[in-house]
């Protein structure tokens, strides 16, 4: 056999060497593709809206700030007031649309400015907006309370509305302010209260 037919031969066996490297090479990459899957998740995060309103005539609600606050429109002159009379005023409360959790509302202590000495009152919760002296309901504050005493778990609850998007049922309320014997000439004071509400979850 000639040289050049050895040389020819050998270059052949590399070819077919090299080749065949290349198709196992190629084999083994389709072999890991095949083991090589993913998963992806994705949580989004948003938070939901909590708003609490007032009313006075249980049709129309709005948010009304700490100073001065919703004013109370009481059935009898609070501004005349004589040892015995009593003063009627009915509030109401819900969650605005779009609120997306309930809540526990608390009642805390009024603030006062000015005398509200000798006043009393209670608070009631009917089943319907209104306040009168016939007014019932659950007592939330017992009748004789004074205007400025301290309160303690006066609380209620508020159901957000269904849909989010409509308003809550509201929750009536019904302060009975009473003067009492040691009422003061000329004396003049106010009460604030506050509902605080905070969401159930």
């Amino acid at each position: 056999m000639s040289t050049e037919s050895v040389s020819t031969s050998r270059r052949g066996k590399v070819r077919a060497l090299l080749a065949g490297g290349l198709v196992l090479g190629v084999g083994a990459a389709v072999v890991l593709a095949a083991w090589n899957d993913s998963e992806f998740a994705t949580g989004t995060f948003a938070a939901g809206t909590f708003n609490l309103q007032g009313s006075t005539d249980g049709t129309s609600y709005a948010d009304h700030a700490a100073s001065p606050g919703a004013t109370l429109p009481f059935t009898v002159n609070p501004s005349n007031l004589a040892p015995g009379d009593t003063v009627y005023v009915p509030f109401a409360v819900r969650l605005a649309a779009n609120t997306t959790t309930g809540a526990t509302v608390t009642l805390n202590t009024p603030t006062a400015a000015g005398s509200v000495a000798n006043l009393s009152y209670e608070l009631v919760q009917p089943t319907s907006f209104g306040c009168s002296s016939s007014t019932t309901g659950t007592d939330l504050v017992p009748a004789g309370t004074a205007l400025g005493g301290a309160l303690s778990g006066v609380t209620f609850t508020l159901n957000a509305g269904s849909p989010a998007s409509a308003p809550g049922a509201a929750v009536f309320l019904c302060f009975k302010v009473t003067a009492g014997a040691g009422l003061v000439q000329g004396q003049s004071g106010t009460a604030t209260w506050q509902f605080a509400a905070a969401s159930t979850s």
